[in-house]
C-alpha cells in the first residue's frame, strides 16, 4: 500500500524532481538530433538509436579497449566520437537516403530499420555480445550535496550542463541565424529555396549531419551511466520518438518540453506506482495527440521532399 507520508516528504520530492531532470536531459540529448532530422527534414530515421549506440561503443573503444581503461580519455572521446558518428550519418544520408527522398516515407522507415539490423550485427561482430562499461572521468565518480539531498556528480556537473548548453545553442541557431531560418523553411517549400539558389541537397546533408552528431554526443555522455550493450538502440529509440512526437515535430523547444515531461513522469511514476511507471507517458501521449495531433508545440509539416 502507498505510504503517503513517505511520498509527501519534501526532500524525497525534491530528489525525485532532480532525478526526473536527469532523465529528461539524458533523453533530450538523443531526441534533439531526431527532432532535427524528423521534424525539419521529415525523415523518420529509425537508425538514430543505432548511431547513439555507436557513440557509446566508440567511447568504450577510446577509453578502455584501445588504451587499457584510462578514464581521462573520456574527454578525448567527447570531442572525437560525435564527429565519427556524424561522418557515418552523412554517408547514410548521401548514399542511401538521398535517392529515395521523393518516395513514400514508408520506404525511408523501412531503409532505416534495415540499417538498425545491419548496425546491430556489426556491433556484435566488432565488440561482441557481452555488456561493456565505460568509467566516469576522474573527479566525477561520487556524489554531491544540494539542498540537503545527495545527487550524482557526473549527472549534475556534466550531463545536465551539456544538455542545457545544447538546448540553448540549438535554439539560437534555429531561431536567430539566417541558416536556421532556411532550415525551418526547408520543411515547407524546397522548390522555393532551390529557386533562390540554395543548395537543398547540401542543406539536407548538413541538417542530417548535425542530427547524427547529436546522437553520437548522446551516446558518449550517457555511456558512463549504465551498461553499453548490443540492443541498447532499441531501448532508446522508442522513448526518443515518444519525446519528439509529444513535444511536436519541428519544434526544438517542444522536444525539450517533451523530454522534461517524460523525465518527471518516469521519476514520480517510480515513486508512486513502480510497477506501472511506464504507463503514464503512454497515457499522456494518447491524451495530447487526441487534443493536438501535431504535439504540444508542433507545427504542420508540408509533405514530400
Amino acid at each position: 500500500m502507498l505510504d503517503m507520508a513517505h511520498v509527501l516528504d519534501l526532500n524525497l520530492l525534491l530528489e525525485q524532481a532532480f532525478n526526473g531532470l536527469i532523465i529528461a536531459t539524458g533523453i533530450y540529448l538523443v531526441a534533439s538530433g531526431l527532432s532535427l532530422i524528423y521534424g525539419m527534414l521529415g525523415v523518420p530515421n529509425f537508425a538514430h538509436g543505432s548511431l547513439y549506440m555507436y557513440g557509446a561503443f566508440l567511447l568504450f573503444t577510446v577509453t578502455r579497449f584501445m588504451f587499457g581503461n584510462i578514464p581521462w580519455l573520456f574527454w578525448v572521446g567527447l570531442l572525437l566520437v560525435p564527429l565519427i558518428v556524424m561522418i557515418l550519418g552523412m554517408g547514410i544520408e548521401v548514399f542511401l537516403l538521398r535517392p529515395i527522398y521523393r518516395a513514400d516515407a514508408f520506404y525511408q522507415l523501412l531503409l532505416t530499420y534495415g540499417l538498425v539490423l545491419i548496425f546491430g550485427d556489426l556491433v556484435k561482430m566488432i565488440w561482441g555480445t557481452e555488456n561493456q562499461a565505460v568509467s566516469r572521468p576522474p573527479g566525477f565518480e561520487g556524489s554531491m550535496s544540494l539542498f540537503d539531498i545527495s545527487l550524482p556528480s557526473y549527472q549534475m556537473l556534466i550531463l545536465i550542463p551539456i544538455s542545457f548548453l545544447t538546448l540553448v545553442l540549438l535554439y539560437l541557431f534555429i531561431h536567430k541565424t539566417r541558416l536556421g531560418s532556411i532550415i525551418r523553411t526547408v520543411s515547407y517549400d524546397q522548390e522555393m529555396l532551390g529557386a533562390l539558389g540554395i543548395n537543398v541537397r547540401l542543406l539536407y546533408t548538413g541538417v542530417f549531419a548535425m542530427g547524427t552528431w547529436l546522437a553520437g554526443l548522446g551516446g558518449v555522455v550517457l555511456a558512463p551511466l549504465g551498461a553499453v550493450y548490443p540492443g541498447m538502440d532499441f531501448h532508446v529509440i522508442i522513448d526518443v520518438f515518444l519525446v519528439v512526437v509529444l513535444g511536436g515535430l519541428g519544434s526544438m523547444t517542444g522536444t525539450a518540453l517533451g523530454a522534461l515531461i517524460y523525465g518527471e513522469l518516469r521519476s514520480f511514476g517510480i515513486l508512486l506506482t513502480p510497477e506501472f511507471e511506464s504507463v503514464f507517458i503512454y497515457v499522456l501521449i494518447v491524451v495530447v495527440l487526441s487534443w493536438r495531433p501535431q504535439g504540444l508545440m508542433g507545427r504542420h509539416l508540408a509533405g514530400g521532399h
